[in-house]
């Protein structure tokens, strides 16, 4: 994948870059495989809005991805093309089984149209293919990790990242996170192999607000910009910068404030944090 820059016609092209879409290979989506997503502003299902600066954005349909890849254990298939997703930003793959069905899956980075490719415990160890944790070696690149057995892959999901084997101890194996923090995952969880697609995404310079907005993401306002009833840390005689630590606009700590929920799983399993 490159980055193509623009020249700078106006201002807000001068350092706008985009992709050049090389790796991508079909244009239409499998219209099996779609299915309509509503868009929520940011509201739940009550009406209130627990996200904010969420809304309008180009309408989109859901590429429905196959996150439980094993109840295809041992059947090939073909990777038909590679494809752009709008609701994601890795690149996905769309997958021709031997059986007839067809099935999206997250696209690791050097994935091939044509190439094979399986799941299963005793599979050949090949960007693309998936297994039980136990069975892949140490120092393996891997992504789409299940945190919990048959739950489906909810880790290293997202362009460029991966994850790493680093240690194996009985039924458990270590895991470095994209993150850096070392996690126990137990050894039937299954993980794909390799690094996500789209590597230089992170690269990627929007370059005006109105490709924000493209995206469904509303503008935001500083809160030392605001007057103090609106925020904590608005007011002040001419341009002032706070006064306090920076907090929400609910007055809880905004910086270094330890949200995470004590949950009986991920704290007991955690050897080392990405602090």
């Amino acid at each position: 994948m490159a980055i193509k820059k623009y020249k700078p016609i106006t201002p807000s092209r001068r350092f706008y870059t985009g992709y050049k879409f090389d790796e991508i290979t079909k244009k239409e989506p499998e219209k099996s495989l779609l299915k309509p997503v509503k868009r929520t502003g940011g509201r739940n299902n009550q009406g209130r809005m627990t996200i904010r600066h969420r809304g309008g954005g180009h309408k989109k349909f859901y590429r429905i991805i196959d996150f439980k890849r094993y109840d295809k254990k041992n059947i090939s298939a073909r990777v038909h093309s590679i494809e752009y997703d709008p609701n994601r930003s890795a690149r996905i793959a769309l997958l021709y089984y031997v059986d007839g069905e067809k099935r999206y899956i997250i696209a690791p980075d050097k994935l091939q149209v044509n190439d094979v490719v399986m799941v299963g415990e005793d599979v050949e160890i090949r960007y693309g293919n998936a297994m039980p944790l136990k069975k892949i070696p140490i120092g393996t690149m891997i992504h789409n990790i299940e945190f919990k057995p048959n739950r489906g892959a909810q880790i290293a999901r997202s362009a460029g990242v991966s994850g790493e084997i680093i240690a194996k101890e009985d039924k458990y194996v270590h895991i470095k996170m994209p993150s850096g923090a070392v996690q126990l995952i137990r050894g039937e969880c299954y993980a794909s192999i390799g690094q996500v697609s789209n590597i230089e995404h992170s690269s990627i310079s929007l370059g005006k607000a109105g490709r924000k907005r493209w995206l469904g993401r509303r503008p935001k306002t500083r809160g030392v910009a605001m007057n103090p009833v609106d925020h904590p840390m608005g007011g002040g005689e001419g341009k002032s910068s706070g006064g306090r630590h920076p907090v929400s606009p609910w007055g809880l700590p905004a910086k270094g404030f330890k949200t995470r929920k004590k949950k009986k799983y991920s704290d007991k399993y955690m050897i080392k944090s990405r602090k």
